[in-house]
């Protein structure tokens, strides 16, 4: 008898099968009595020794009594469901899209009927040469399937558990190259200086995102409504930002001059600075490939901020909290960044003003 917190009584059957625990509900306590119990669990003792599978019958019967519930017919609503929590667009994007993509033969699938064959024939394919989003792809069809099995469409252990299941069907897949990579900052000027002779939005992105030490996403998706030249201020609404809070990015002057050549756009303040042209945002790779026409696969976008990061500690007497704040890291507790907020955005203006002077250099 199961007894849960709710104070609610109902027969269960258990039975371990090759080290697999095997779990059948025989009704409530009101409904089935306990010889009643006892008889439907002699009956399912007995279909086991015949060597078939209560489980398993029990679900095909279901299926037969109601529509089949396939794998994307699960999937697509539950993704919708969960990603609202997501407050980065490109992460409620890519929740769905892998999915879509490195999922698709699992679509048509009976949820109930997916096998670890089903999902090794999934992931066998991307596990090496797409490690990173192999992972990601495991984890959310686990995720799905737990689902699915809380809401009672799955029954039996998740084929897509990693630990004591996949790990010792698929190899090791390849170290992660862990951070970014990143240009040494003793190079920056001489970089700086063969990025400002190359032309297109691109080219000024990136400029911009090295002198505000920026995010790739936050520069691509900034408007012109985000600016404030007066003041000389970038601030970015916190549905915008990773931590979810407002940030605001004291401008330098190379900074400035840097939107000054675009800003022949600014009459509309929720278009994108920097686009393609049409008036939409560049693509995520826009940047990377203006490093790759330099001749510079060794770093990435992501890796200037490391950059920055190493030169303020190495070089400056600037606060380490200052900079994790130019960074739009979290410092502190939530009533000291409150009190940061606005004690250190002079403090940053300064900073950023050296750090585009020693980038800017000649």
């Amino acid at each position: 008898m199961r007894v849960r917190a709710s104070g609610s009584r109902s027969w269960i059957f258990v039975k371990i099968v090759d080290g697999i625990r095997r779990e059948l509900g025989l009704g409530s306590l009101f409904d089935v009595s306990l010889a009643e119990a006892r008889e439907e669990a002699a009956r399912l003792r007995r279909t086991f020794r015949e060597g078939r599978d209560p489980v398993t019958e029990r679900l095909a019967a279901k299926r037969e009594a109601t529509p089949v519930l396939t794998f994307g017919d699960f999937a697509e609503p539950f993704i919708a469901r969960m990603i609202q929590a997501h407050r980065n667009e490109k992460h409620r994007k890519q929740w769905l899209s892998t999915i879509r993509t490195y999922a698709a033969d699992l679509y048509p699938q009976p949820i109930d009927s997916i096998e670890t064959k089903d999902v090794l024939g999934v992931l066998e394919p991307i596990w090496l040469e797409k490690a990173e989003t192999a992972s990601r792809v495991r984890q959310r069809i686990e995720k799905i399937l737990n689902a699915a099995k809380v809401e009672g469409h799955f029954a039996g252990d998740n084929p897509a558990r990693l630990v004591g299941h996949l790990d010792q069907l698929l190899p090791r897949q390849p170290k992660s190259k862990g951070h970014h990579s990143a240009l040494p900052y003793a190079e920056l000027p001489s970089f700086m200086a063969q990025l400002r002779t190359r032309k297109g939005a691109a080219a000024r992105a990136l400029e911009f995102t090295i002198l505000t030490a920026a995010r790739t996403g936050e520069t691509l998706h900034a408007t012109w409504s985000e600016i404030d030249f007066n003041a000389a201020i970038w601030t970015m609404p916190g549905d915008r930002m990773k931590a979810g809070v407002e940030h605001q990015v004291p401008l330098s002057s190379a900074a400035i001059d840097v939107l000054t050549q675009l800003s022949q756009d600014r009459c509309d303040p929720s278009r994108k600075i920097f686009h393609n042209g049409k008036g939409s945002s560049l693509s995520n790779m826009a940047m990377m490939q203006v490093l790759r026409r330099m001749k510079r696969d060794d770093i990435t976008v992501h890796g200037f901020r490391s950059t920055f990061r190493d030169w303020v500690g190495e070089e400056t007497r600037h606060a380490r909290e200052d900079a994790e704040m130019a960074l739009a890291h979290q410092v502190g507790n939530k009533a000291e960044r409150a009190y940061r907020r606005g004690r250190s955005l002079g403090k940053r203006r300064e900073m950023m003003q050296d750090w585009a002077a020693f980038a800017t250099q000649s």
